[in-house]
């Protein structure tokens, strides 16, 4: 079979990494000039590393990443823990792969390891997609079009892949406005713990974590807005800003963003769970097919097990691309739309009002996490435990060969 990629992010790399272990022949169209993931630091939790640990590439991201002692709640003004979820020696005994914070271009950069220069084209933003019986066509903006048993829309949230299919489709702003930075530390610092800890404020919370082994700590801070702000990782905002937006929390939130040197903002946007990512020979996967808001940090690790169980089912039915897709779709959107709608409802929960309502539910993560602490704070056991290496594609309804 020959594979299209249309896009080179987190997803398109893993995608074309795990088509070409399983001996697929794959080329993949890049609008950027090169490989080079922009952004800062993301959470890589165990669902997402079995795929890496699959793929070869756990030391790779070991030595690149951080591991976080624990996943940790805490009060915005006085700093009180309301949870606290053990990581680093649970999660490889529980979910048979670690915890890691890794810097995002440090982690594009591991799955692009897996695709040689002869497979990837730069330069080229695609600017359509057709198909007949046989064959499916992308078209690119250089005037040239690649043939292609399947294409696969990895192109992001604003892909063009989807709109070709589906239509043009706007999306829709939370309300949620997100600061982002990296604080060069060099070490560890006794005002930013080795956790990932969520602060919780009023319509507002925090999101801090070491990356780069432990040298740099990365900073996601969203607050409610009702001014549009841009849905793009790079708009320019300041430290004053920053400052401004989370004057009188905690003094170890203030001491780092006081540190900061360049801050950049976006708007969150949200999209409903579709019903279906494929039509003939062409599919979506990643932010094309499910869109997602970050509160559980799981928009990387979705496009990363996407890759796998698409290869896995495209290997398990051979040239049969209509049984393969349809296998895709029947493991991945049920998932990826629980995903999509619980991050949503973390929006909430992260952000309440009243110090009553904020109390209410520190309480519950106090009292769950006697019983459970994997199933308290942000929740997100049962993210962690699904693991894509199980999945196995559906063979029944071909005929069986008779020896």
């Amino acid at each position: 079979m020959r594979i299209g990629i249309v896009g080179g992010g987190i997803g398109g790399v893993a995608l074309a990494g795990s088509l070409l272990q399983r001996g697929f022949e794959v080329r993949l169209f890049e609008r950027a000039p090169g490989f080079g993931e922009i952004g800062a630091g993301i959470q890589m939790t165990p669902n997402a590393v079995k795929v890496i640990k699959s793929l070869g590439l756990l030391d790779k991201m070991l030595a690149a990443g951080f591991l976080p002692q624990s996943l940790v709640g805490r009060n915005w003004r006085s700093g009180r823990e309301s949870f606290r979820t053990p990581l680093i020696e649970t999660c490889p005994v529980l979910y048979d792969a670690p915890f890691i914070h890794i810097h995002r271009a440090d982690l594009h950069a591991i799955l692009a390891s897996l695709v040689p220069e002869s497979v990837a084209n730069f330069g080229v933003g695609c600017t359509g997609v057709r198909q007949d019986k046989t064959t499916a066509v992308a078209s690119f903006s250089d005037g040239s079009e690649f043939e292609a048993d399947l294409i696969v829309g990895a192109d992001g949230v604003r892909s063009v892949v989807r709109s070709a299919l589906f239509g043009p489709e706007a999306p829709r702003f939370t309300g949620h406005m997100c600061y982002r930075a990296v604080v060069p530390t060099g070490g560890v610092v006794d005002y930013v713990s080795p956790d990932a800890s969520f602060w919780f404020g009023p319509h507002s919370h925090v999101v801090t974590y070491y990356v780069r082994g432990g040298k740099a700590v990365n900073i996601v801070a969203v607050a409610e807005t009702k001014e549009w702000v841009e849905e793009s990782w790079n708009a320019p905002s300041s430290k004053e800003e920053m400052l401004g937006a989370f004057r009188g929390w905690h003094r170890n939130v203030e001491t780092l963003f006081s540190k900061v040197d360049q801050v950049y903002k976006w708007g969150l946007f949200d999209r409903d769970p579709m019903t279906s990512w494929s039509k003939g020979r062409i599919t979506l996967m990643g932010d094309a097919a499910h869109p997602m808001l970050p509160f559980l940090s799981q928009g990387a690790a979705m496009a990363i097990e996407d890759a796998y169980v698409l290869a896995e089912s495209l290997k398990g039915h051979g040239s049969d691309v209509a049984s393969a897709l349809r296998d895709y779709e029947a493991e991945r959107l049920p998932r990826t739309s629980r995903v999509q709608l619980e991050a949503r409802e973390r929006g909430r929960t992260y952000h309440l009002p009243s110090p009553l309502a904020q109390a209410k539910r520190d309480f519950m993560y106090w009292l769950r996490g006697l019983f459970n602490p994997q199933a308290t704070g942000i929740q997100a056991n049962w993210v962690y435990q699904y693991d894509a290496r199980a999945f196995r594609p559906n063979l029944s309804d071909k005929p069986r060969l008779v020896a």
